[in-house]
């Protein structure tokens, strides 16, 4: 009798366990409808970097619930996703690459916001056969598509951030505008130092940066902060005796606050140090108190609540109470609208695949990163997703898989607590011979097979069939 009071009892702790993992497990994975089609989320909420990390995947999870709560999906398919916790480290992010691959029949493509995790996965991706989404960061040469077909740094590039950056300096010291100003006449003889992260992200294309120096004449120097950023006094004390014209701020987290209060004790004009895209939020100034009053920052997606996208994220969901973030004063910050240009980039790729191989059908991976290669966005195509002003013209090709190139520049007002776009956009003209020749080395270093975008089969069936239907009219963005 005592053996089954213990077995029983054995059997009723096992059932309670049971019924605890299945809790668990409910509440960090959504309901899977029958028809649906996964992308997974490598989401990082906790620790140094987690302001970028709520508020990108925020942005991305609150578009997609927006589509599945007004449309029933994309073209009738509901969005589902899970996460995955990887804390910014590349480990993390790689084992959750591996857990999520292959979950309800296959991601469609994979975002993990991380250069580091990017490039640790770049051949990975490759040989599985998924799109890998780097919005306005990763390896630089990834904008070759003939020799990275599954990587897609959509948006901006690092070279067109250095590039955007330093005419927007010429431009603060001339005047004249940043699209059309010497950069040779307004900084030559000036001095730029690049105060950057010390991770891959940080230390990406740096010597762009300096091979512009020698073009134009100013002269660059490089200083690193160890990750996470929150000690640069040696940084600073060195900055001092440089006595740079500009400093250019390539941080990330607790890096910048850091760096504009570091500034700010130093003597430095917090005016003539200029962030770049992934130190330009709310998150990074507010922090920095009235240190921050001043600072200008880059942008592909300006910060505040003026679009009709917003304005319907917000009546469906956070009035309902289903938005993503918990706190709704961030709502507008640079961190939440960009990650809602990224979910409509997204879904832009599954409903371009959708008008080549039908709506209302589960898609596969190959199919969407033939989306994901023409992507066209207009100013007519802008509007109809609700986004003018906040989503900056794309097209992206077969070769160019970053297909933006625009940039504008924000001030911070630390009294009304609000930024100001103080440029319009600026077109990029960094030059791509060298990047496309860094690729190719890239790809014989590693005996890669390369594509041929000008044959239509190897451009438009790349790793599909070859008897796959046409390309509709006035959805390929090859020839522009």
């Amino acid at each position: 009798m005592e053996e089954e009071n213990m077995l029983d009892n054995k059997v009723v702790k096992l059932s309670c366990f049971i019924m605890v993992l299945s809790a668990l497990f409910t509440l960090t994975t959504p309901v899977f409808s029958e028809e649906s089609m996964y992308i997974p989320i490598p989401s990082y909420r906790v620790g140094p970097y987690a302001a970028g990390g709520t508020g990108y995947y925020g942005g991305i999870l609150d578009y997609y619930s927006l589509l599945n709560e007004r449309d029933g999906g994309v073209g009738g398919v509901k969005l589902t996703w899970s996460e995955c916790e990887t804390e910014y480290s590349v480990e993390r992010g790689v084992e959750c690459y591996k857990r999520m691959k292959d979950r309800e029949g296959g991601a469609l493509f994979f975002d993990p916001l991380s250069v580091g995790i990017a490039i640790a996965l770049n051949e990975v991706v490759r040989n599985d056969q998924i799109s890998q989404i780097t919005v306005n960061h990763g390896m630089s040469e990834t904008i070759d598509g003939e020799v990275f077909p599954f990587a897609f740094p959509l948006g901006m590039g690092v070279p067109d951030e250095y590039n955007a950056t330093v005419r927007f300096m010429a431009y603060l010291e001339s005047g004249e505008d940043p699209n059309t100003v010497d950069l040779a006449k307004a900084l030559n003889g000036k001095k730029i130092v690049t105060l950057h992260h010390g991770s891959p992200y940080g230390k990406e294309a740096l010597g762009y940066m300096t091979a512009m120096g020698e073009e134009y004449g100013f002269e660059h120097t490089t200083i690193e902060v160890p990750h996470p950023g929150n000690e640069q006094q040696a940084q600073w004390l060195k900055i001092r005796q440089i006595k740079p014209d500009f400093v250019f701020l390539r941080g990330w987290g607790v890096m910048n606050p850091v760096a504009m209060q570091t500034a700010s004790r130093m003597g430095y004009p917090v005016n003539r140090l200029i962030g770049n895209i992934w130190s330009n939020s709310d998150e990074d100034v507010i922090p920095a108190g009235a240190a921050a009053h001043g600072y200008q920052a880059i942008t592909t997606h300006p910060a505040g609540v003026f679009t009709r996208v917003q304005d319907e994220i917000i009546h469906e969901l956070y009035s309902k109470g289903k938005g993503d973030l918990d706190d709704k004063s961030r709502l507008g910050s640079v961190y939440h609208n960009l990650g809602i240009t990224a979910g409509i980039m997204h879904v832009e790729a599954i409903r371009n695949a959708q008008k080549r191989w039908g709506e209302g059908k589960k898609l596969t991976a190959q199919q969407v990163r033939w989306g994901f290669e023409n992507i066209r966005f207009d100013e007519k195509r802008i509007a109809e997703v609700g986004a003018e002003g906040l989503l900056a013209p794309m097209l992206v090709t077969c070769k160019d898989h970053v297909g933006g190139h625009n940039s504008k520049f924000q001030k911070w007002d630390a009294d009304k607590r609000q930024w100001e776009i103080v440029t319009p956009w600026i077109r990029s003209q960094a030059p791509t011979d060298k990047l496309f020749a860094s690729a190719e080395n890239y790809r014989t270093d590693n005996q890669i097979e390369k594509r041929d975008c000008d044959d239509p089969q190897q451009r438009d069936n790349w790793k599909l069939s070859k008897d796959e239907p046409e390309v509709p009219a006035g959805v390929s963005t090859w020839g522009g």
